[in-house]
């Protein structure tokens, strides 16, 4: 090989590794934007919409795996289509649908990076965990009116951070936490005081936020997490380590909130709040009446009503994601939303306690997804951007596994011949 072709290999190699860098950074500053949707659309869809072209056209591809993911919110999103064919005001019902078609490709495009690389499952985690923490101190300081025009970053006296609404600033906390938990659970001691701060940053943002969604959703996913992991390990001694930092872990929680509730204005909100059913709840044309009366006329409407038209009739929208499914993207987007979303808690169910070293963040998002799907009965998830990278990237997960498994038998197959 002559020095002129050992220059041309360097030079190829250094291009392909600072593509890969500007790639890396991409993704990393796309993650990041996650955490700040004010208004639709965001600068999370501009950055992403780029960010999708660039990748595949320098050649990211789809495998039989992360296909099926993208038949299934392809055909979601179809029923969406077809439920503007019915509106008479259709005011704002492109933009949805249209953002709702970005968000499955989004997914679809979080699975196919996974699958190519699992090494980015760090970046992606710890971009999401400085997008929380920053979002989070917004919502706390605006919650607490540190500086002028911090209340911005609240509504109804509760705390949103750079989000619209609280009820989804809550949620979008949850996974970062669980991603610090599993690191303070099983990494070096070195790190815990860090982490230690960044999870009562976060629970304090979600405590905040007064979404007893996001509270139900924290609680559930934290204890579901500890019981993965304690399946997971089998010797005693790390078992043994695994409940006794949870234990210490919710003592100081448990302190933390008390020390909370002396101050009159949490204390008085959080009274309210933590109440199981609110007067809007149980009221007449409450959520739960509407819950009924939607199901009702969904069932006489096979093309549904719309985006948004639930909420002009009643002056709420669903707060619930599969009324929400039947009356936005109809029955055909209802049934395959259900099988979607069942079919990937039940792979994630197989797949859960095999070794791979994409284990702990299949463990999260596969309980993430689960408790979604529990708090999808009282509010609406269809547009969260954490939702469809949380699904992307469970689905990731899926692909590789079913390429370790086909390099498996592929392997068996040579042996015995």
């Amino acid at each position: 090989m002559t020095t002129a072709d050992l220059e041309n290999r360097a030079s190829r190699l250094s291009v392909a590794q600072i593509t890969r860098l500007l790639g890396a950074g991409l993704l990393a500053f796309g993650v990041f934007l996650s955490g700040f949707v004010i208004s639709e659309p965001a600068p999370y869809e501009l950055i992403m919409v780029v960010q999708v072209a660039i990748w595949f056209v320098l050649g990211l591809r789809i495998s039989r795996t992360v296909c099926m993911l993208l038949a299934l919110l392809l055909v979601f999103n179809i029923g969406g289509m077809f439920s503007l064919t019915v509106m008479n005001d259709m005011s704002g019902a492109p933009m949805y649908i249209a953002v709702s078609i970005f968000l499955a490709l989004s997914s679809v495009f979080y699975a196919a990076i996974i699958e190519d690389d699992p090494s980015r499952f760090t970046l992606i985690f710890r971009a999401w965990v400085v997008a929380a923490i920053i979002t989070a101190l917004l919502g706390i300081l605006g919650y607490f009116n540190a500086f002028p025009g911090a209340h911005i970053f609240t509504r109804y006296d509760r705390a949103m951070g750079a989000f619209q609404d609280p009820n989804v600033f809550g949620p979008y906390l949850v996974a970062p936490i669980l991603y610090m938990v599993y690191r303070l659970l099983t990494g070096r001691i070195l790190a815990a005081p860090f982490l230690i701060a960044g999870i009562l940053v976060l629970v304090l943002g979600v405590f905040l936020s007064f979404s007893r969604a996001a509270w139900g959703l924290l609680l559930f996913s934290g204890v579901a997490l500890i019981i993965v992991m304690l399946l997971k390990e089998r010797t005693t001694a790390f078992r043994l380590k695994i409940l006794t930092i949870s234990s210490i872990a919710a003592v100081v929680l448990i302190l933390a909130l008390v020390i909370a509730l002396q101050i009159p204005q949490i204390s008085d909100l959080f009274t309210n709040r933590a109440k199981l059913v609110q007067s809007y709840d149980g009221a007449r044309f409450g959520r739960f009446e509407r819950h009924r009366i939607g199901f009702l006329m969904a069932m006489e409407r096979p093309l549904g009503m719309g985006p948004m038209a639930f909420g002009k009739i009643y002056g709420e929208d669903e707060h619930n994601i599969w009324l929400k499914s039947l009356t936005t993207y109809g029955w055909l987007g209802a049934v395959t939303y259900q099988i979607m979303i069942w079919s990937t808690i039940w792979m994630g169910f197989r797949y859960l306690l095999r070794e791979r070293p994409w284990q702990p963040y299949l463990m999260i998002c596969w309980v993430m997804i689960l408790g979604h799907a529990l708090i999808g009965n009282v509010i609406d998830t269809d547009h969260w951007r954490h939702f469809y990278l949380l699904l992307g990237l469970l689905w990731g997960c899926y692909a590789l596994e079913h390429r370790h498994m086909r390099r498996q038998r592929t392997s068996a197959s040579m042996t015995a011949a």
